[in-house]
């Protein structure tokens, strides 16, 4: 989200559908109950399997067994059947390989429903392309309402960035904006242009740039800062598309093995730092009171709005339910490297005057930054270039000074290019390094994460960087829990942890180690089965 940048990503990184019959594959069953001196009688037994906990103490088993959407036990069948009771069903894996549930650690999610319902331009390597689905979208719309959409990568078809001039011709009657995948971007045509006013006048806002062409002219694209002249201008979506947004982003969730995410809302450069908020009200507390919810969410808000969380939690707590919890507060310190709008401290190569954007003012950042830490929220930084990671680090630094050490957990989102050196600095200081993905897609990234072979290549890039299945796992599962302060309730199939686990379409943890390769069979959530 983009379900595409927006839904995604993940602590070492964040969609097929596999729908099968599952009682054709597993045998679902009722046990004799057993001699046990036990009162504690389960709900559901997972045996015959090869379960991946994920927990150092234990970290393979053969059976588990759930109650009240926990686990109770995890071990072999022997004992864990010891539980059995009239009504414990039992779910018999065949000798699937089970893992945890996997955890995105950086999502848009409402966004990414969004986008699901829009033009999808996500995977478009040409201009025709490109064109033909935005003309197709103008077939099926009203004179006068806007064309949304995106999900494009230019550099998928070379690099060359879209312009109001390539959809000028078919869209003469209806306003367009369509973003980047990575949600620092967007072109509009000329109709939403003049609308809003933007002409070859305009001034660059602070944190943003209007591209213009050589002659001054306005090229109909918005970075970063800039996109807060259009955005305002775009119909507000209603509370029925964003609960619809909801649930569509939760069943594609749900279809990648993922059963958590961590949700940065709809909050870009440019974009009211209110939208979160309303979010958080119309839709998230709605699902979790009327029972809607599919997967559980750990919500960051803006800085700008960190004594709005923090009376909040106050009175709340951190764990509004099972379903939602309250994570932190997130900022910008740059903008994106396909925007060329990443901070550097070398300029960028096919424009050496340009060497990014810092998006906040380093004293407002530090100030909010400084509050927040106060008053105990976890605050999460979207840092890309090197310039920007050395300034964030730099500042959090300053902020453990300031205020004292304790177990913040200080993030920086995305942390996608260190100068020589920084990388250490993140395990010295203990900040976590959180990398989104372009896509929902757990297994997907695993696998690159393994192999490091980019799409056309015959051979890995930097091969030791590769990293092991287990590790690749811990990072989708534990290590993006303890990201969040969730590591008591998710990450890991321990005893008194909640029942999210996901069944995989191999039997042979020794091919899955070897080649990553196995798609998603059935997702439970609470012990229940989520998907198919």
């Amino acid at each position: 989200m983009n379900i595409y940048v927006a839904i995604s990503a993940t602590i070492a990184l964040a969609l097929s559908i596999f729908s099968f019959p599952l009682l054709n594959n597993f045998y679902l069953l009722k046990l004799t109950p057993a001699t046990t001196t036990t009162n504690l009688e389960a709900d559901l037994i997972v045996t015959n399997g090869v379960i991946f906990t994920g927990d150092d103490s234990l970290l393979f088993a053969d059976s588990m067994a759930i109650k009240s959407g926990r686990i109770v036990s995890v071990g072999n069948y022997s004992a864990v059947q010891q539980l059995a009771a009239d009504g414990t069903n039992v779910l018999n894996l065949q000798g699937k390989v089970v893992v945890p549930g996997f955890i995105d650690s950086h999502v848009h999610f409402i966004p990414g429903g969004l986008q699901m319902a829009r033009v999808k331009l996500r995977g478009v390597n040409h201009k025709d392309e490109f064109v033909r689905r935005v003309k197709e979208a103008v077939k099926n719309s009203k004179k006068g309402s806007w064309i949304l959409g995106g999900g494009w990568n230019n550099d998928l078809w070379g690099g060359d960035l879209p312009m109001a001039s390539w959809i000028d011709d078919i869209t003469p009657h209806n306003p367009v904006w369509l973003s980047r995948m990575d949600g620092h971007m967007g072109v509009a045509n000329s109709v939403a242009l003049q609308l809003v006013g933007i002409t070859n006048l305009s001034e660059d806002p602070n944190g943003g740039t209007i591209m213009k062409t050589s002659s001054g002219e306005p090229t109909g694209l918005l970075i970063d800062a800039a996109m807060k002249l259009i955005l305002p201008w775009i119909p507000e979506v209603s509370v029925d598309e964003r609960r619809e947004a909801l649930h569509r982003a939760s069943n594609l969730a749900l279809s990648r093995g993922v059963t958590t995410v961590v949700d940065f809302g709809r909050y870009y450069t440019g974009e009211s730092v209110q939208l979160s908020w309303e979010d958080f009200a119309d839709v998230y507390q709605w699902a979790s009171y009327s029972e809607k919810m599919k997967i559980r969410v750990c919500l960051f808000f803006p800085l700008e709005t960190w004594s709005s969380l923090a009376d909040l939690i106050n009175k709340t707590g951190h764990v509004l339910s099972d379903w939602v919890y309250l994570g932190g507060v997130k900022a910008f310190a740059d903008g994106s490297l396909g925007s060329n709008s990443a901070l550097f401290h070398e300029p960028y190569a096919d424009e050496p005057h340009n060497y990014g954007l810092q998006v906040m003012e380093l004293e407002s950042l530090l100030s909010m930054t400084m509050a927040s830490d106060k008053s105990g929220l976890q605050v999460a930084i979207h840092a890309i270039g090197d310039r920007a990671n050395d300034l964030v680090l730099d500042m959090y630094k300053s902020v453990v000074v300031t205020t004292g050490k304790r177990d913040q957990r200080f993030r920086i989102e995305h942390a996608q290019h260190l100068a020589s050196g920084t990388a250490a600095r993140f395990g010295d200081q203990g900040i976590v390094a959180s990398i989104q993905v372009a896509d929902i897609n757990p297994l997907c990234a695993i696998r690159t994460a393994m192999k490091r072979i980019p799409p056309g290549w015959d051979n890995a890039w930097i091969p030791s960087e590769r990293i092991s299945l287990t590790d690749a796992l811990i990072a989708h599962t534990l290590s993006a829990a303890r990201a969040c302060f969730l590591e008591n309730d998710v990450g890991s199939l321990s005893p008194g942890k909640i029942a999210d686990f996901v069944i995989l379409s191999t039997s042979s943890w020794e091919d899955f180690a070897a080649e990553a390769s196995a798609s998603i069979e059935a997702t439970y959530v609470s012990g229940v089965q989520a998907y198919p």
